[in-house]
């Protein structure tokens, strides 16, 4: 006990330490995306916007009057799923660019945390769209939106525990990040981002169940537009699933972080 007390503590102070490179890294993060546009961090509203109207101009006429609230139905699983697979794929990718690592000593885990924290100021920036979308549509809220917390934390961590992972790995492998395009455009799919479950046969309908962003999608569906409760099923599900990733991605990271700077 007394081990792990001196461990968690140097932990802390390492952190506290390099906070504000922390700061930094997120503040370029964010910055850096829309650098050369013309808009530039505009685009953090113009692009879920722009989305939700061209797939509502082009759906809603076969899935309109089966989905409830359509627009919104849409730009809740749209920010969410480009959440998680942008905040991964950033994170997959920042080990392999932090090449000061192999001059000076940095937390290795500073430069996954840094991009999963980047890609999620964006995405809660971008839930001003939803609000805005929320009101014009006349979505009536109920107590059951303040329950959105949990799966926006389910969702950052989930995010942030696969991302840990791929960063590790892929400074070994390198095809794990084509790999992950691919797997990643197959998850959206899978996701129910602009389709409702039900038009799916039933006996793939396993799919949603055991798939951990469409539950995190359904739990903030839930709590904008349908005013429900979550299944609990869903809510220990999806815990389990993101502590498994984030003990992995940590785990693997602090094991192999010293072979770093011979892969880099």
């Amino acid at each position: 006990m007394a081990f792990e007390s001196i461990t968690n503590n140097r932990f802390i102070l390492n952190f506290m330490k390099y906070r504000y490179l922390l700061y930094e890294l997120v503040k370029k993060s964010v910055k850096l995306e829309y650098r050369r546009s013309f808009l530039g961090i505009f685009w953090i509203f113009l692009s879920p916007l722009l989305y939700t109207i061209v797939l509502t101009i082009v759906f809603s006429t076969f899935l309109g009057k089966t989905i409830e609230n359509y627009p919104v139905y849409l730009l809740c699983g749209r920010l969410a799923f480009d959440f998680f697979s942008g905040g991964t794929k950033a994170s997959l990718n920042s080990l392999k660019k932090a090449s000061i690592i192999k001059r000076i000593y940095v937390p290795k885990y500073i430069y996954p945390l840094a991009s999963v924290l980047g890609k999620y100021v964006t995405f809660l920036m971008s839930l001003i769209v939803l609000a805005l979308l929320v009101i014009v549509t006349g979505v009536v809220l109920t107590w059951h939106v303040f329950s959105l917390i949990l799966p926006f934390l389910l969702l950052f961590f989930l995010t942030l525990g696969v991302g840990l992972t791929l960063a590790t790995i892929v400074v070994f492998f390198r095809d794990v990040q084509h790999l992950w395009g691919v797997f990643t455009t197959l998850l959206m799919w899978c996701s129910a981002l602009f389709y409702p479950v039900s038009i799916v046969p039933e006996k793939y309908q396993f799919i949603f169940q055991y798939n951990p962003i469409f539950q995190i999608i359904d739990m903030i569906r839930r709590s904008v537009i349908y005013g429900q409760s979550y299944d609990p099923f869903q809510v220990f599900y999806v815990l389990g699933i993101t502590i498994f990733f984030l003990v992995l991605g940590i785990a693997l990271l602090f094991k192999y972080q010293d072979k770093f700077i011979l892969y880099i």
